[in-house]
Formats: C-alpha cells, structure tokens, sequence
C-alpha cells in the first residue's frame, strides 16, 4: 500500500495510459508518421520538464510493465490509478486484475462500431472494466451521432463514467481540428443521458470557452486536469494553470473537478510534477481540505464507485 504524502490526502490518478503494441491500428502508424515530421515541438517539451525519451517498453512483458507502475504508486505515494487506455479491452483486463486493489480500468473501443454496445457490456460485466475512454478526433463519427446511443444507454445502466479527449491531439504534427473535435457537441447526449457523468480531460485543451459553456448547460459533465497542459502556450491570449483551476471552480465547483496525471511511458514513469504542480495551486488558492480531498481522489472514486482505500 502507498506510503501516505502531500500532507493530508488521498491520491486517486484518473488518467493515465498503459503501454502496450499489440493493437496498434494503421490509423495510430499513420499519426506517429505525421508527429515524426513535427518532433521539433516534442523535442522542446522533453527539455523543457527534463523527461527521458521513452524507451519503448525494453523488453519488458506487459507483467513487468504493470509491475513498474504498482512500484510507482508506492514511491509517490499513489493510492490508485486509472489506467483509461491499454491495447483494447481484454488486454487491459489482464493487467487490472494483476493488482486488483490498486488498478481500475476502462474499456476503449469505438462506439459507433457495429457490436459496440455489446462491447461495452461485455467489458464491464465479464472483464470488470469500470468506465469508457474515448478519443473524439478519431472516433469514426461525431460524439452525437445517433448510433452511438446503444452505447449511452449501456454506460447508464451500469453508471460507468465516460472519459471523452477533445481537442487537439499529439505533438507537432498531431491532429488540431476535424468537424469532431468540439466538446460542444456533447451537450446534446449529455441532455439525453443525465445520469451518464461524461468527463473532458485537459481543462478541454483550446475549446476552455465551450467546456465552460457545455459545465454550464450540463451538471453530470466534468473535467479533468490530467497533462502538462502545455497547450496554453499556444492559446492567443495568457493562460496559466492558476487560470484554469480558478474559472472551473468558479463555474462548476470542486465537486466536478478530477485530477489526472496522463503518466504513460517509461523510464519517466509516475508524472509527480503535473501532481505537485496542481496540488500547489489548489493550496494557493486557499481550497478547504474536503475541497482538495475531492479533486484529488474523492470525485473520481465516486464516479467509478470505488473506495479510495483499496476496497469496492
């Protein structure tokens, strides 16, 4: 069990990727082809936090790998994690139930594929997956689609969050707008499904107006903080971290606040900065103790219905 820090809470991280190949699609080979041509942005970030370069995997089994992550939970400090990504579904099924005390798990397939709904039925009762992550840039249709409504209808049945990516995606080079990039195309299913709790991670990247906007309109959206966050450096007007926090809480209160790390990649490992970053902006910005415990750990084990000590 993690050894307890940042003073007086518990940490429950729900964002983070676990590597692995063996369901690499072409569209991904192609995306990591178009981010090779812009790596001089990847390059700058790398020296601008000191992070190594990932050492693809290096050898490891997928064994090793879970094993290194439960390892970093225990130096930092990391009561759980969610791991929203992990080589399709029954891939991730696996690595969850090597630690099953400390790892959750979300399935993440498209939901506009024909099955999907089943999918994601299969996932949750049979593998004990506890949410869907959903990349919108890459989906195959819009998040309002009609045929996707299968899929809410599953994802409320079982009270399962839904994790959605919007806005741009990767390094230079990456995806920066497509006619399915836009949170605001949300507010329609979530309207439709109020007891499906719809998370946006990344403060909603350079759509921060209309995620506002879609919290206003929407109480069962929330955002997560999860990143660097380096994206503001590309907004035209200043935004800060301290920003941020400070217009989410305005509009839609600690309670709909989620911390995420976004850690993905070895030898980097557990991102402790970004955590100790946000940590220290909350605390600057004079949040009471139930206000912090709920950013860092409380909303994100009541969405996924889960004790924050290890028990479900």
């Amino acid at each position: 069990m993690a050894v307890r820090r940042f003073q007086d809470l518990t940490v429950l991280d729900f964002h983070i990727h676990f590597r692995r190949d063996s369901d690499r699609t072409f569209k991904e080979d192609e995306r990591a082809r178009s981010e090779e041509r812009g790596s001089g942005y990847r390059d700058q970030w790398r020296l601008a936090f000191d992070f190594p370069e990932p050492d693809g995997g290096g050898g490891r089994t997928w064994e090793d790998e879970a094993d290194l992550w439960a390892g970093e939970m225990d130096r930092h400090g990391i009561e759980r994690i969610v791991f929203v990504t992990g080589g399709g579904n029954d891939n991730l099924a696996q690595v969850v139930h090597r630690h099953p005390d400390r790892f959750i798990g979300f399935a993440h397939h498209d939901p506009f594929l024909p099955g999907a709904a089943d999918e994601l039925q299969r996932a949750i009762e049979t593998l004990g997956l506890r949410g869907l992550k959903l990349i919108a840039p890459t989906l195959s249709r819009r998040i309002d689609d009609p045929s996707g409504y299968p899929v809410w209808e599953v994802a409320a049945a079982h009270r399962i969050p839904v994790l959605i990516h919007f806005g741009m995606l990767g390094a230079g080079g990456g995806i920066a707008y497509n006619d399915k990039i836009n949170p605001a195309h949300l507010e329609g299913v979530a309207k439709d499904f109020p007891t499906v709790n719809f998370v946006v991670p990344h403060f909603g990247i350079q759509f921060v107006k209309e995620l506002l906007f879609l919290c206003w309109a929407c109480p069962n959206v929330h955002v997560d903080t999860s990143g660097s966050n380096q994206w503001i450096q590309w907004m035209p007007y200043t935004l800060t971290l301290d920003d941020l926090f400070r217009k989410f809480l305005e509009t839609v209160g600690p309670g709909r606040i989620v911390y995420g790390s976004d850690s993905s990649w070895f030898p980097r490992g557990y991102v402790i900065r970004y955590l100790q970053d946000q940590i220290r902006v909350c605390r600057l910005l004079r949040l009471h103790h139930e206000d912090l415990q709920a950013i860092f750990g409380g909303n994100a084990a009541r969405l996924i219905g889960v004790d924050l000590n290890g028990h479900d």
